[in-house]
């Protein structure tokens, strides 16, 4: 693609100079109605250094797509499609890049504002749009349903992907590792590998601060811990109970099929594979992230946590594989929940908890706009039941007519499909211009992300066998 460059640097509403190194302007030509659209695009960084990019199609429909991740994934190959499609129906991009120092400054909430700067330039570049939606996937996921909840005046409605809300995922991540840590240091020490102290799952070691032992160390003991335990009936029901407590997936490896849950044994096969698939994320996925935007302090804790009440919302598909598996182990279930709820506890910080709390880094269920969210159920970075806790948070807060969700049946994070990422866009657009929902059941979903011909197959489902009794980890801020 042509670009020439453009030397005059926009500047936002707030009146905040923004500070473009490479402000381009060019036109891509159409190749074909489902590939690369023809578009304008304009490229630019921020004064904190986000680099930042727009694109509008020639046959833009007036309504932008606010987008955390657009600047870093429009050439990624699991999200061009998703982009692609849009933009062929007339859908603008306004989006952002990642910041090279994220990992030690994380701020959901900083992010949101840099896309409101965004918004601002692109209606200095273009036009004001007809309709804005946030729509992002992961953190980005974060930054929609934030959006619908603290920021609405900016936007009309909001497309959440595989979301995260941090205190609800590292807490749920912390008690299947929690569980994972109390019952594995015996078969990990037998098997001659060290301690139990070895396996580590908060206060993690990283450049931001030290530890007595590196995090590729820590990372190597948890895969012979999880290793060890595969090869053994007893293990294996074990790794079971931690997931069925921490509400997590036991699908989570890519390219693989989702087992038969009547099947305890290749259950416990898939149990396995996904453990060693997250064996290297240790503590939940991103918790280094999550730890060090407070400045190092523990976000997530379980004080004063019942663990067999936990156990007790497993969603069923779990508790039957767990079940089966401590029977054909011999092992006593009860006595190993006891276990896990006589463990030392692990304390939250307040420090971080009041970072938390702030707007744009939390979820409380009170959305202004209306929001749609899917989630995959073999997701291995974000479990897909925080999906079923908001759920539940947006009907106590009685804005249950603002929002819509949907299970998707696929492994991966963010491996959406065009046709389910166009269905609940095109969704939410009539849910703002009509004022109702359209019929939003997987059946209907699938039935209209099909009619969309987009080249790529729908997959959401019932929850069935996989809904929880209650999400376990759902945290709003004292007010």
């Amino acid at each position: 693609m042509s670009r020439t460059a453009n030397l005059a640097g926009p500047r936002s509403r707030t009146g905040m100079v923004v500070l473009c190194l490479a402000l381009t302007a060019g036109f891509a030509p159409l190749a074909s109605a489902q590939e690369q659209p023809a578009f304008n695009e304009h490229a630019g960084t921020l004064p904190d250094g986000t680099a930042w990019l727009i694109r509008v199609p020639e046959n833009w429909n007036g309504r932008l797509l606010r987008d955390l991740d657009f600047a870093s994934n429009v050439s990624v190959a699991s999200a061009v499609q998703r982009y692609d499609d849009l933009l062929g129906r007339g859908y603008a991009f306004a989006g952002l890049a990642r910041h090279p120092l994220r990992l030690w400054q994380y701020d959901p909430q900083r992010e949101i504002l840099n896309l409101q700067a965004v918004q601002d330039i692109f209606t200095d570049l273009e036009r004001a749009p007809d309709m804005v939606l946030q729509y992002g996937c992961s953190g980005g996921g974060l930054d929609s349903l934030a959006s619908a909840e603290d920021y609405p005046d900016r936007i009309d409605g909001a497309a959440v992907l595989a979301a995260h809300t941090p205190v609800w995922i590292m807490s749920s991540f912390l008690d299947g590792w929690f569980a994972m840590q109390t019952l594995l240091g015996e078969s990990y020490e037998a098997a001659g590998h060290g301690p139990a102290s070895d396996l580590a799952i908060v206060g993690l070691p990283n450049a931001g601060a030290g530890g007595e032992r590196s995090l590729d160390a820590i990372r190597a003991s948890w895969m012979a811990a999880i290793e060890t335990a595969g090869e053994s009936p007893e293990g294996r029901a074990r790794l079971a109970l931690a997931f069925a407590i921490g509400q997590w997936s036991p699908w989570m490896v890519e390219g693989t099929e989702l087992p038969d849950t009547a099947d305890a044994g290749a259950m416990a096969d898939m149990i396995v594979a996904s453990a060693l698939r997250i064996g290297g994320n240790v503590g939940g996925s991103s918790r280094l992230l999550f730890e060090n935007a407070a400045s190092g302090q523990q976000l997530s804790g379980n004080e004063g946590v019942d663990y067999a009440a936990f156990y007790q919302n497993a969603a069923p598909a779990m508790a039957r594989t767990v079940e089966a598996l401590y029977e054909q182990a011999g092992l006593d279930l009860q006595a190993d929940i006891a276990r896990i709820d006589a463990a030392p506890r692990i304390a939250a910080s307040d420090y971080a908890r009041d970072f938390w709390a702030a707007d744009g880094r939390t979820t409380t269920g009170d959305l202004q706009v209306p929001a749609i969210r899917i989630h995959m159920l073999g997701d291995w970075a974000i479990p897909y039941t925080l999906m079923e806790g908001y759920g539940a948070l947006v009907q106590e807060q009685g804005t249950g007519d603002l929002y819509r969700q949907s299970l998707v049946q696929g492994t991966g994070h963010c491996e959406f499909t065009a046709a389910e990422s166009t269905a609940i866009v095109e969704t939410l657009v009539e849910r703002i211009e009509t004022g109702a929902w359209p019929e939003t059941s997987p059946e209907a979903l699938n039935a209209a992300a099909e009619a969309l011909e987009t080249g790529s197959a729908p997959r959401f489902i019932e929850h069935g066998d996989w809904r929880v009794a209650a999400y376990n980890r759902p945290w709003v801020p004292a007010e």
